[in-house]
């Protein structure tokens, strides 16, 4: 009688182990997957932007659309976005000419309540991405 209680609160302790397990993992899962894709769609985002006119009649020099970069920014960020999170997405200094841009993101997750405490996990992922080109051989 005694090994069952034993291996009852064996389990019982295991079940608990993968709850904080799995909030854990879906903290730091969310947080990689936000910096990753707030990188790609900048980057994406800024070579829609550019401005081919420009491109050519300058004979190479780069510049952006700020409005372009906005609208195929937040495009591509409501197609890939996790639905389970609130976001806030801040523009700061968007340059021109040369190409530069600078996004911070902002994640709320759901709150999550054990027993009688409430936690609420956020994570902030700022970067900045400078648009270059190589220069000809």
């Amino acid at each position: 009688m005694k090994e069952t209680y034993w291996g009852y609160w064996l389990i019982l302790l295991g079940v608990f182990v993968i709850v904080i397990l799995m909030l854990v993992q879906s903290y730091t899962t969310t947080n990689t997957q936000d910096y990753y894709l707030v990188k790609e769609i900048s980057e994406a985002a800024m070579n829609d932007a550019v401005d081919l006119y420009h491109y050519k009649q300058t004979g190479g020099e780069l510049r952006i659309s700020r409005e372009a970069f906005i609208e195929s920014f937040i495009k591509r960020f409501l197609e890939n976005k996790n639905l389970s999170n609130n976001y806030t997405i801040s523009f700061y200094d968007i340059y021109e000419a040369p190409p530069k841009v600078s996004v911070k993101l902002t994640s709320d997750s759901n709150t999550f309540r054990i027993g009688s405490d409430t936690t609420n996990f956020s994570s902030t992922n700022k970067i900045t991405a400078i648009l270059g080109q190589y220069p000809n051989s």
